[in-house]
């Protein structure tokens, strides 16, 4: 659903029952949109890069606590009042497109830090009952209920932020179905979106609280293991693989008139790469599990696959090694440029010959 059918729809909401109004953020532009409506309703709320303020603002012009709402009681009317303060901030807070120090908000105003923009709205009970089911569909992969490719890399980078912050490791697992493009062919795109929709409820279930899956494509997904080292990642990689290979499958769309249920064999490839001991970045941590997902495609499928650092031979300065549960070893091939799309334009590219090896 198109932005603009979205506020329109929004617009001719029937009146709530209770005027109340609430004071709330709403992200119109940055990394973390969509996003659910963020309260207001406290004495202050503080805004930053800093894993401490109460509104994370991913951005490197924002400071790390760049601006400060504030709650004040006007005296004369007792209605509760909202102004934004600048931090002294390196790059300044503006509201409206001009630059303030301390500035009141109005309903409709547009807050912008750095290359984020925020909308100040003051919504009833009916208003941000729609607004964060909007974020839920948005933010959601219809098919499979997991996030989309966008949102994983916003909470990904969230996460990455937290495990610098306390110490703690985690894990990035990228998954592939194995030769789903058959199934597609010989049953149908129905069936198709039927077992795509049950891979992604096996995910769901295979993780623990904390975890967090999306779908990336059409049968490649995502997902990150929190405070969770390689170790322990490989033993839940291990699990999902052997759940999905283990799952009943069928080869029959639900409802169909067919009198027989014909079983469908579905097996899944995965790379992992583990926070700090890969990499320190989020992005690069996909793309060392999606090299580590690339060899174990090329290494006969159905298996997990490591990132794991190696000494550059005589024959390439850039190689890796990639070992896989079993222990076998090959040069990965570039990441994939599906990267670029979900994340930016800072990842790697990938060869044709690297999406031959995958889609087989």
């Amino acid at each position: 659903m198109a932005t603009g059918n979205l506020e329109e729809a929004a617009r001719q909401l029937p009146p709530s029952a209770s005027r109340e109004r609430h004071p709330v953020l709403v992200f119109l532009r940055g990394d973390q949109q969509p996003a659910a409506p963020i309260s207001l309703e406290r004495e202050e709320v503080l805004l930053g890069r800093a894993l401490e303020a109460d509104v994370r603002v991913n951005d490197v012009r924002a400071s790390r606590l760049h601006a400060r709402i504030l709650a004040e009681r006007n005296p004369e009317t007792g209605a509760t009042e909202y102004h934004v303060r600048d931090l002294n901030s390196t790059n300044g807070t503006f509201v409206n497109g001009h630059p303030v120090i301390d500035a009141a908000l109005r309903d409709g105003d547009k807050l912008q830090i750095g290359d984020h923009l925020l909308r100040f709205e003051m919504l009833d009970d009916t208003e941000g009952d729609f607004q964060r089911q909007v974020h839920r569909l948005l933010a959601h992969d219809e098919l499979t209920g997991l996030l989309t490719g966008k949102s994983f890399f916003s909470e990904l980078r969230r996460e990455a932020a937290r495990a610098a912050s306390e110490g703690q490791p985690f894990c990035v697992l990228m998954m592939d179905l194995d030769h789903f493009k058959e199934v597609n062919d010989r049953y149908g795109h129905l069936v198709g979106s039927q077992t795509i929709e049950e891979v992604g409820g096996i995910i769901a279930r295979t993780l623990r609280v904390g975890d967090v899956a999306a779908r990336f494509g059409s049968e490649e997904f995502a997902a990150y293991l929190s405070r969770t080292g390689d170790m322990h990642g490989l033993i839940i990689a291990e699990h999902m693989r052997r759940a999905i290979e283990s799952h009943r499958f069928s080869a029959t769309r639900r409802g169909s008139p067919a009198d027989i249920e014909q079983p469908l064999n579905i097996t899944i490839s995965i790379g992992l790469a583990a926070f700090p001991g890969d990499a320190r970045d989020p992005i690069e941590l996909v793309e060392l599990a999606d090299m580590a997902l690339y060899h174990a495609k090329r290494t006969g499928r159905n298996r997990v696959a490591t990132h794991c650092d190696a000494t550059p031979n005589a024959k390439t300065q850039e190689s890796r090694l990639v070992a896989t549960v079993s222990g076998s070893q090959t040069t990965p091939p570039a990441a994939s440029d599906r990267l670029a799309t979900e994340a930016g334009p800072d990842s790697a590219t990938t060869t044709q010959t690297d999406r031959d090896a995958k889609n087989e």
